[in-house]
């Protein structure tokens, strides 16, 4: 009889459930990392008797490290496997949380999150990876859904689990244990891809690209670092040499990118990707809405500590609101995404900028009687446009993108999160400090004038994502 035809498809494991529960596993430490410290930032610095440039490093740190590597991890797995990648990336995320948990200076704290963030560009693409080499089609579906569902526990519990941990002191260790929390999951994650998780390499990987991850790096750099530090310095001329090179140094990567991209196809951001102009909108729409989530939640979570002297349980409780519009409205947008992308992307935008704007009146005219029916009400519409939008998001940006360039187009779009995420940090947060310290009144006139001010700003780049969602693809192009 004839011998049977070799299989093309992903390798047959019976392991493959129990190593997908591995990289969840890595999948939901990471997205609470990225959000649990904000709870207990007002409280670190105290603590650590550290200045505000240290809670904007130890957040916009992270997400930058994480942007910076995160299409290298990637290749490095296709390159030197992928279960080795995971376990360096795992292995050293853990050791970052120690180091963070252990910090007894600002400056080590910063170094913590910046490690954290880094290895967590090794070990996250990795999972990406995993269920595309080792599910079949008809099973990816499934494996998706579960990283979806993790992801969302992460969001839902993340603000919860800080507060939590940072009031009720456990062990004795206070803010430390939002970190020490990871050393248990990262341990038995490590142990069990040991056991479980099989190797696997691309056949034809990508050549990586040290001189684009080199040059971004140096550019970023040179734009971000005066900004966060131009106010404590008084605003030096370096601080502006550093910005004007660091936009010299981006043209020199875009160029760059050009050639490496002609040469072999390695570019870290292929050009061919924005001569799509609704993929151009797109990422354009990804850093204006995530350059507004996570610096809206920097601002207010120190107004209603710092200004209001709220504990960090009690914030955590009313910005549960958030997940729970979230969760309200995500069914809507999965279900309308392919026929209505751009539209709920457009009508999600606006209703973070409803909310957004909601906080504002809120805080000008109730001040210090602020109480949390008005906070937890805003934070709920706030979420109900981000489960409009956010869900369908990547998805309707790469509506346009040919499926050979869609592995590149994800890791752009990926990557924008993160650099959005970092750069919203960096400017609302040295605004809204800058105003913070020298405004006029006692300490809550002063967060609640800062607030109210740096907010706008908030509103206007999520009404600006709104303004540009008709330039997204269309729905024939995104849907049946």
């Amino acid at each position: 009889m004839p011998a049977a035809p070799p299989r093309t498809g992903p390798p047959v494991s019976r392991r493959r459930w129990i190593a997908l529960g591995v990289v969840l596993s890595a999948a939901f430490m990471d997205n609470v990392d990225a959000t649990i410290l904000g709870i207990a930032l007002p409280r670190i610095q105290r603590d650590l008797g550290a200045d505000h440039t240290t809670a904007q490093w130890s957040l916009a740190g992270y997400a930058l490290a994480f942007a910076l590597l995160l299409i290298t991890g990637g290749r490095l797995g296709d390159i030197f496997g992928r279960r080795r990648l995971f376990l360096i990336g795992v292995a050293g995320f853990t050791l970052a949380s120690v180091a963070c948990g252990a910090a007894t200076t600002p400056e080590a704290l910063v170094g913590g999150r910046l490690a954290q963030g880094a290895m967590a560009a090794l070990m996250v693409p990795q999972v990406m990876s995993v269920i595309v080499v080792m599910f079949a089609p008809a099973e990816r579906t499934l494996a998706f859904s579960l990283l979806g569902a993790v992801l969302s526990v992460g969001s839902v519990s993340a603000p919860l689990l800080g507060g939590l941990l940072t009031e009720y002191d456990v062990l004795g260790s206070g803010w430390r244990a939002i970190f020490y929390v990871n050393v248990p999951i990262g341990v038995l994650a490590f142990c069990a891809a040991v056991r479980f998780m099989p190797e696997t390499r691309s056949e034809r990987p990508l050549r990586l690209d040290l001189a684009g991850v080199a040059l971004v790096t140096l550019a970023t750099l040179g734009i971000m670092y005066p900004l966060v530090q131009g106010h404590a310095a008084g605003w030096p001329a370096w601080t502006f040499a550093a910005m004007a090179a660091g936009v010299v140094l981006l043209a020199l990567f875009a160029a760059q990118q050009r050639r490496r991209h002609l040469r072999d196809g390695s570019a870290l951001v292929p050009p061919t990707l924005f001569r799509r102009r609704s993929f151009t909108a797109g990422v354009t729409v990804v850093l204006l809405l995530f350059s507004g989530v996570t610096s809206f939640f920097l601002v207010l979570t120190y107004q209603l500590q710092s200004g209001l002297g709220w504990t960090p349980l009690h914030t955590a409780l009313v910005t549960l609101a958030w997940p729970v519009g979230i969760t309200a409205t995500t069914h809507l947008a999965l279900r309308h995404g392919a026929a209505h992308g751009r539209r709920l992307i457009g009508a999600g935008a606006l209703t973070m900028a409803a909310g957004t704007l909601a906080v504002i009146a809120s805080v000008r005219v109730l001040g210090s009687d602020l109480a949390w029916p008005h906070v937890a009400a805003a934070e709920l519409v706030i979420g109900l446009g981000m489960g409009l939008c956010v869900p369908i998001l990547t998805g309707v940006v790469l509506g346009d993108v040919p499926a050979d360039d869609a592995g590149a187009g994800s890791g752009v779009v990926n990557t924008g999160i993160q650099f959005g995420t970092a750069v919203g940090i960096t400017i609302v947060g040295a605004v809204f400090f800058a105003l913070a310290s020298t405004g006029t009144g006692d300490l809550a006139d002063r967060f609640g004038t800062a607030t109210a001010t740096t907010l706008w700003y908030n509103v206007g780049v999520f009404t600006l994502a709104a303004l540009l969602s008709p330039l997204l693809p269309a729905p024939s192009t995104t849907g049946p």
